[in-house]
């Protein structure tokens, strides 16, 4: 007995390792030897490609393409048809399967609706990645990042608000009352 929904018009391959309370919407096809953590919720009309690793609470808007290579750490958020890549330069007629990269996210990371995130850059944790950005290269935990090339435009929290740091490099969240710190343009939780 499975421990997790798929709705009918959903394909579930064999193989995949799929955590309890996960969903699966309207024709989605998790593809073989995937492993998605438990609730995660996983949108209508998503891939998911052989050897994704999902870790849990996981959300995946509608749309989104995530290609061999991806892991996400847990409480991940991916908007609406954003879309990994997995080659740096693709041809129809050249398979380049060996030549896969790794793309990695974060604990807590937010990929916002429509954005693309170029293979062989990871995502920091709790990062913040604006709809529609293209990211080409790492970013760094907490970085709030736009525009395509995506520019580092400041810094969030765990809890999405932008951090403003005063003269000491101290922030601190309006919502959680935690407090970051940032130096040499590295921020970290002190509280």
């Amino acid at each position: 007995m499975q421990d997790f929904f798929a709705h009918e018009t959903a394909l579930v391959d064999v193989g995949c390792t799929i955590g309890t309370g996960t969903k699966i919407w309207h024709f989605s096809h998790i593809m073989s030897n995937c492993t998605l953590g438990e609730k995660c919720n996983i949108g209508q009309n998503v891939v998911i490609s052989p050897e994704v690793i999902l870790g849990n609470n996981v959300k995946v808007q509608n749309n989104v393409s995530i290609y061999t290579g991806v892991t996400c750490d847990d409480d991940v958020f991916l908007g609406p048809s954003m879309v990994f890549t997995n080659v740096i330069n693709p041809r129809s007629a050249i398979i380049r399967r060996e030549q896969y990269a790794k793309t990695h996210v974060g604990k807590g990371a937010s990929i916002g609706a429509n954005a693309t995130i170029v293979c062989g850059h990871d995502i920091g944790e709790y990062a913040f990645i604006g709809a529609g950005a293209v990211v080409t290269k790492n970013v760094p935990p907490f970085a709030l990042v736009v525009g395509n090339p995506a520019k580092h435009i400041g810094w969030v929290g765990e809890y999405g608000h932008r951090l403003e740091f005063n003269e000491k490099g101290i922030a601190v969240c309006h919502e959680s009352k935690q407090e970051y710190m940032l130096e040499n343009n590295t921020v970290t939780k002190i509280s």
